[in-house]
């Protein structure tokens, strides 16, 4: 039974060494994430046999720490003691990921990390030669692999689903299937309906050339602005914006397209959001689950709460654009709402998902959700992913790649295997849409505040809501005490509804 309080007399033995276990596994996954970090951002291209064996290595050692008979026979000894129901939730936490990792062979964690780092380098170049060919074998790996460890975790269950609960072990599979087919049912028809309106939106204001330079120049800027810590932190250039650290130590990167401002401006806030959630975790609570964030659908739903809510804001905009023609002068003839317009303007031919607008986004999580639950199941062969790819893009969204870089090798994550994932950034975006609506019910005038360059209150608002707790409450239970309702779609319907019903007289 757990309790709200004790003193320190009181933490029993097996749970400070178990607490002390953790922190080292975790230290060990830290200086993974860096060296993952510099391959890359940093690495020269020459250097992965190496890493591949240094995070080989590290993914290993971790295994052992987490695996480790010691961990197990804390954790049975803590079974039946009286715990605060902070010391529970670390318990729960530490409990799940030891029955996960004690389930898979050492061996099958370090050739599916060794194949990780060899993957991404395929990647890298099947991208830039537009050589899926490349990279297959890769993918093909990754996908036998991953059918391994789904199996050594549960052989009863589906194995998406299993590798689903590495991403969000919170949420059941099938309370985040429904929330992704209400926004089908909800976006189908809205884009459609978009498509044949008649509203016409300032969508070249932001047409021309824009130097990477001065648009890095530019996000640096932003990231002051909105209140990153830079001595916490840093932003780079990477062929796949990410985010990668902790509460002392977290690195943003992004990257530039000089005909397309919005898209390094956008994914840099994105990345802000991301980093803010870690820097704002609990800084004595590291390396433990109290100072982690609670998985990617939390995770998600603030970088898309940054991108969507404020970054495309008019209230921002208001603020940004002064300093946006100062950087680039040949916007000087824009208006706010010109700015608003071509920000959230429905694009009828987007191929990219991290450039999509806000809406055909979900079509882009949803076309990769279905593929990889097909490679997954034996239902789809690698080879046949380009064609299946282009197919339903042509379905869904009307439009066929030309290529295979910017179709199916246009993400990074099946390279590092992450099978799973995708539709945790739905769910972020419709959980960002509730905390958002349930943070400018708070805070007395946002909007306002947005606009005079204030976020301290929707910064508080957050880490008091959000960030303080760490990885305390499960989803469902976290969602539920920041907005005093259940986790659903309601709030991103609504708020898309009005948005764009306005923007286009729907």
């Amino acid at each position: 039974m757990a309790t709200n309080a004790t003193n320190a007399d009181d933490v029993p033995d097996a749970y400070e060494a178990l607490l002390d276990r953790a922190r080292r596994w975790n230290s060990v996954s830290s200086a993974a994430g860096v060296l993952s970090w510099d391959q890359q951002v940093m690495m020269p291209e020459g250097g992965t046999p190496a890493r591949s064996r240094q995070l080989s290595t590290l993914s290993s050692l971790e295994h052992e720490l987490v695996t480790a008979d010691e961990t197990g026979e804390l954790l049975d000894e803590l079974e039946d003691v009286d715990l605060t129901d902070e010391q529970a939730a670390v318990v729960r936490e530490i409990s799940r990921e030891y029955e996960r990792a004690n389930a898979v062979p050492q061996e099958l964690v370090e050739e599916i990390s060794e194949a990780s780092t060899e993957a991404l380098q395929a990647w890298e170049e099947a991208k830039a030669e537009d050589d899926f060919d490349t990279f297959a074998p890769h993918l093909q790996k990754h996908v036998e692999l991953k059918r391994e460890y789904a199996e050594a975790i549960d052989p009863d269950r589906d194995p998406y689903e299993v590798l689903f609960e590495d991403y969000e072990p919170c949420l059941p599979l099938d309370q985040a299937e429904s929330i992704l087919e209400e926004l089908r049912e909800t976006l189908v028809p809205m884009i459609a309906d978009i498509r044949e309106s008649d509203a016409d939106l300032a969508v070249d204001t932001f047409e021309g050339h824009f130097d990477e330079e001065t648009q890095e120049e530019l996000s640096r800027e932003v990231l002051d602005v909105i209140g990153y810590d830079f001595e916490r932190g840093r932003l780079d250039v990477s062929s796949h914006p990410f985010t990668s650290g902790n509460q002392f130590d977290c690195r943003v990167t992004t990257r530039f397209d000089e005909s397309d401002p919005l898209g390094a401006f956008l994914s840099t806030v994105h990345e802000f959001g991301h980093a803010q959630y870690n820097l704002g975790l609990p800084a004595e609570e590291y390396g433990t689950p109290l100072g982690e964030s609670r998985d990617l659908s939390v995770h998600e739903s603030q970088s898309r709460l940054w991108e969507n809510h404020v970054g495309r804001s008019r209230a921002f905009w208001e603020l940004l654009l002064p300093t946006f023609q100062e950087y680039f002068p040949s916007t000087e003839d824009a208006t706010v709402e010109d700015a608003y317009e071509a920000v959230n303007q429905v694009y009828e031919d987007n191929l990219i998902r991290v450039e999509a607008d806000e809406l055909t986004y979900h079509l882009h999580i949803v076309i990769r959700f279905e593929i990889e639950r097909e490679l997954i199941a034996g239902e789809l062969d690698v080879e046949d992913v380009p064609e299946a790819w282009n197919d339903k893009y042509e379905e869904y969204l009307g439009i066929r790649p030309e290529n295979d870089a910017e179709g199916c090798l246009q993400d990074i994550h099946w390279a590092h295997g992450n099978f799973g994932y995708f539709p945790t950034y739905s769910l972020g975006s419709v959980m960002a849409a509730q905390l958002y609506e349930a943070a400018s019910e708070d805070i007395d005038d946002l909007e306002g505040k947005i606009a005079e360059g204030d976020f301290d209150d929707l910064h508080e608002w957050l880490a008091d809501n959000v960030h303080q707790h760490g990885s305390r409450y499960e989803t469902n239970e976290l969602v539920k005490r920041a907005t005093g309702d259940d986790f659903s779609a309601d709030a991103f319907v609504d708020y898309v509804d009005e948005k764009y019903g306005e923007l286009y007289d729907l």
